[in-house]
């Protein structure tokens, strides 16, 4: 299996290509569908879903122009899923962002369960990790973790936006992703990837 990450947008998000011979998943794409599009191209497989961790609107910007490109489906928490098309919620119609166009996605294809996956020849579990946002999920993959804005590189996700918990936050980390091996990378929304040791030792946040 094999992961590829993207920079999209002016918020520097990373937008990820999981993918295997054949099949391959879109996680989080938040803007420069072209850029997206030509990753996809030179992996080589063929684009079975697109993933949401959350629906912030730097994570989501690409999604309606991929999905209609590939024909594929969009899965969401159950918890955000009214946020995609809603501005004020997706924070794309805040008063900050007056410079930038409203958000404005598509309902979702699937919602999400919090279970394991199979999509095409790819496996992955599907967890609960709040406090940046309600329905914020991480995806366990055999080898690595996608943490969305969960778990960062030394840091953890903003808590003062809408649904935010900074307890919660800190309880789902540790319940769900500081349980996996410590040499798991940990691949986050935005900025260079980690290892669950690596957070477990030296994250101000959990020491």
């Amino acid at each position: 299996m094999k992961i590829i990450s993207l920079v999209t947008g002016v918020i520097q998000e990373n937008c990820y290509l999981v993918y295997d011979e054949k099949d391959l998943v879109i996680v989080d794409p938040g803007a420069e569908a072209d850029k997206i599009k030509a990753a996809i191209k030179e992996a080589g497989a063929t684009p079975v879903a697109i993933l949401l961790t959350h629906t912030h609107y730097d994570h989501i910007g690409a999604v309606d122009e991929l999905r209609d490109f590939y024909q594929i489906p969009v899965y969401v928490s159950p918890l955000e899923a009214d946020w995609l098309g809603d501005p004020q919620m997706n924070l794309s119609g805040l008063p900050r962002h007056d410079d930038m166009p409203d958000v404005v996605v598509r309902p979702a294809d699937e919602l999400f369960e919090l279970r394991e996956y199979q999509l095409g020849g790819l496996t992955f579990t599907v967890v609960p990790t709040p406090g940046h946002s309600i329905g914020s999920v991480s995806f366990v993959f055999p080898e690595f973790v996608l943490s969305g804005d969960a778990l960062f590189n030394g840091s953890v996700g903003r808590t003062d936006l809408p649904t935010g918990d900074l307890e919660q936050l800190l309880n789902g980390i540790r319940d769900q992703l500081f349980v996996l091996p410590d040499e798991f990378p940990v691949y986050p929304g935005h900025g260079p990837a980690t290892t669950i040791l690596k957070e477990k030792r030296t994250n101000p946040f959990f020491n």
